[in-house]
């Protein structure tokens, strides 16, 4: 194709220079965005107290509340969008844009919902709109930076899960015992509508922005939904990342909602210190570890592609003992210091393994194995983590009383030992597989 030819087509030839700009602005944009939809995802967490008790909702109702209202419409409709996403002719910035102005909406609508089937539906909704986010917005890092980098580019992105999370319980807590859960809740989501215009407005689809060397390339095949299918469950590391995924975000998300019931119903902590707590765990450990992940990864991947997922494999393997001395101290603060190592040990997985998938399939299918990874993590981490979790704290609860949630806990923690043994397995295949697929 000439240069003409790419500018009648919408397609803008720019320098290396201009391209490197667009994406580092496109990189921060994103990370805002992932911050906003994991905030909205997240914060029923530290409200899920306040919310039970305003509502009279029994822990199980909490749980489904937090996990398959949410997951499982994430799931069902993330391939879809992702395999829409993966067209050629598609603007993702439009469809993120789209996406983050539905999910916001809904977090608002969670803050005026009177009964358990009103806040079911708001959060269904909520579940809709992230669905368009993600596999988009890997799609297009992937495509905008060099292999060598993408597992850094990706753990950027993914800071987003920590900070948000963070920021989640800080602005949760402290704006709940201010002025009650159904504010903190519009609270949060209102923005988000502003910045999905942002968006429209500061970023440009990296299809349309083709450096001049690469306008003369041709177009590649588009791939139909069986092939790309074919296509990313040929690869057996493929299946052993998205198995040990897919646990990590079933333990991660169940942690998450009831860790901060532990520390409230077990320590006596207020929303606010359990919020503030919880940040300095799930946020600060967990940004450090997210961005650490990314690093180790490209560095020891850049020697042996089997060490991409060195960190993760053996990191989780260690954070289980410790994880379980975290939940058994009877001393909160102590108790606290002890989770911060666990956490950044299991953040580190997530720019490695979706690095990994970016690498393992061609860019047409980019997206839709993005989408598979988090229909996985969502459908069986979200969904299930926060209910089976909240289910087995109720059958617990006759014989511990309070002291259940700390039960479930214990086990949760050892638990992490079968993600850490998958991603050592794809390990052993990844230096063959990715080289097969470049």
């Amino acid at each position: 194709m000439t240069e003409k030819a790419a500018v009648s087509q919408g397609a803008v030839p720019l320098s290396p220079d201009e391209v490197s700009a667009q994406t580092r602005r496109m990189l921060w944009v994103l990370l805002v965005v992932y911050i906003f939809n994991f905030l909205d995802r997240q914060i029923v967490n530290i409200l899920a107290e306040p919310i039970k008790t305003a509502l009279h909702l029994t822990d199980t109702q909490l749980g489904l509340l937090a996990g398959p209202a949410f997951a499982v419409f994430y799931a069902l409709l993330g391939i879809p969008i992702a395999r829409h996403a993966d067209k050629e002719g598609t603007n993702r910035i439009r469809l993120i844009s789209l996406a983050l102005a539905i999910w916001s909406a809904m977090t608002a609508v969670c803050g005026l919902a009177q009964n358990f089937a009103q806040l079911l539906l708001a959060r269904i909704g909520v579940g809709i709109g992230e669905a368009g986010c993600t596999p988009a917005a890997h799609s297009l890092i992937s495509d905008s930076v060099a292999p060598e980098k993408r597992s850094s580019a990706i753990a950027f992105y993914g800071m987003g899960v920590p900070i948000g999370s963070l920021l989640g319980l800080i602005i949760g807590g402290i704006v709940n015992d201010l002025y009650g859960w159904r504010i903190a809740l519009m609270l949060v989501g209102l923005p988000g509508l502003v910045l999905a215009l942002v968006v429209l407005l500061a970023l440009r689809e990296p299809r349309h922005l083709k450096p001049a060397a690469a306008a003369e390339s041709a177009k590649p095949a588009e791939l139909t939904t069986g092939e790309a299918m074919r296509e990313i469950f040929a690869s057996r590391a493929f299946v052993y990342i998205l198995i040990a995924a897919s646990v990590t975000a079933f333990l991660g998300y169940g942690k998450a909602l009831w860790t901060i019931s532990f520390f409230i119903r077990s320590h006596g902590l207020s929303t606010t210190e359990a919020g503030l707590s919880m940040a300095i765990v799930l946020g600060v450990a967990g940004v450090f570890g997210t961005w650490l992940g990314g690093k180790v990864a490209d560095k020891l991947g850049a020697r042996d592609k089997r060490h991409i997922l060195t960190l993760p494999a053996y990191g989780m393997a260690i954070a289980a003992p410790v994880l379980f001395l975290g939940y058994y101290m009877e001393n909160w603060i102590v108790a606290v210091a002890l989770l911060i190592v666990p956490t950044v040990l299991n953040s580190a997985y997530y720019g490695p393994a979706y690095g990994c998938v970016q690498g393992l399939v061609r860019p047409q299918a980019r997206a839709v194995a993005a989408s598979i990874m988090l229909f996985g993590q969502n459908l069986i981490g979200l969904g299930f983590g926060p209910f089976l979790f909240g289910v087995l704290s109720d059958v617990l609860a006759p014989a511990y009383g309070q002291e259940s949630v700390r039960y479930v806990l214990y086990g949760a923690a050892w638990l992490g030992l079968i993600p850490a043994f998958f991603f050592w397995r794809a390990s052993l295949r990844l230096d063959r597989e990715l080289k097969s697929a470049a």
